[in-house]
């Protein structure tokens, strides 16, 4: 029985998400105290607690504790079965966060699955569904998998009701990745109104081409209808292997012109480093990269919740990821067995 302390480290749901995964994968059981510790809510929010339930119906696992503001979680596996689900979080939480707990027992099920996720789809505290569709599945698919995303309604923060479909077909192995150079950089942008006046859009696209150097041609917006008000402006930086995702949330009071210049100030700061890999991708590629059981890529330096994201993975799984300065603003990350 692996032991979590989840008020460790980084102390928030990735702790929980990851171990959920790895336990579905490896058929290890694990008793997490203190989920959440270091939150200013700790315990198992709506979010979370769909994702302990999706887990527990994927892999016909005993749950115990799986209750709203639980702190205290044992959870035993039996084997992964594909198929299609449903899972509804029922508020604005992030339908990507509760894919995560489940994605990586997909990946290497006995064949394909679909999932539908209903929740939100663009929060703020959440990698949002153009991360998911432009920057992290392409690379697993380099990996070997078929995977293919929809967004079949948009979900904004507060308001939620977004839903999302997810088809997986598993590889018989997943193969590494190697993400170390970044080479030329091709940058273009969106601005996305729900429910809003397009002139937002249009302010933050001219923030962009201004700041970034970006033509008007590579730049878009979109005009949305859904269950509630949103705003967000997205720029995609493509370069040899991959494409990075920077996305600012509008909020109240807050303008156009700021929203956007600090997305810009993200990108900036993402240039500066010449690696190929942001921060927030380098923490959705520790899993599947340990599960191939090899890789590596360059990135800037780990975050706290990258470095506890570690410390989950190899509690569970054989390998050792090691991290290494290289040069002045990069880090190389790489998996060991």
């Amino acid at each position: 029985m692996i032991v979590i302390d989840g008020s460790a480290g980084e102390g928030g749901g990735q702790v929980l998400r990851t171990a959920l995964g790895l336990s579905l994968v490896t058929g290890q059981p694990f008793h997490i105290k203190n989920i959440r510790g270091k939150r200013k809510k700790p315990g198992l929010m709506r979010q979370h607690l769909t994702a302990v339930k999706a887990a527990a119906e994927i892999g016909r696992a005993e749950a115990i504790g799986a209750a709203i503001a639980s702190q205290d979680l044992l959870f035993r596996p039996q084997s992964v079965q594909p198929g299609a689900y449903h899972f509804a979080i029922g508020t604005a939480g992030s339908c990507t966060l509760v894919l995560q707990a489940v994605l990586p027992a997909l990946l290497q099920a006995t064949g394909p699955s679909e999932l539908v996720l209903e929740g939100g789809t663009h929060n703020p505290m959440a990698p949002p569904f153009d991360f998911l569709d432009k920057t992290f599945l392409p690379l697993l698919r380099q990996m070997g998998t078929r995977i293919d995303v929809e967004l079949v309604r948009p979900g904004f923060f507060p308001a939620g009701g977004g839903k999302i479909k997810v088809r997986v077909k598993p590889a018989a192995t997943l193969a590494p990745l190697e993400l170390i150079e970044r080479g030329t950089v091709d940058i273009e942008a969106k601005a996305v109104c729900a429910e809003l006046p397009g002139h937002i859009a249009l302010r933050e696209l001219a923030v962009c081409r201004r700041k970034l150097d970006i033509p008007a041609a590579k730049t878009k917006v979109e005009q949305l209808d859904c269950h509630g008000p949103g705003n967000v402006v997205e720029i995609f930086v493509h370069s040899a292997h991959l494409t990075e995702t920077f996305i600012g949330f509008g909020q109240l009071n807050v303008s156009a012109e700021k929203v956007a210049s600090r997305t810009v100030a993200q990108v900036r700061t993402y240039l500066e480093s010449e690696v190929p890999v942001g921060h927030h991708l380098a923490d959705q590629l520790l899993v599947p990269l340990a599960l191939a059981g090899k890789g590596r890529f360059r990135t800037s330096k780990p975050s706290q919740h990258t470095l506890t994201n570690i410390e989950v993975i190899e509690l569970f799984l054989d390998k050792k990821i090691e991290m290494e300065r290289v040069g002045d603003k990069g880090w190389e990350v790489r998996i060991v067995g």
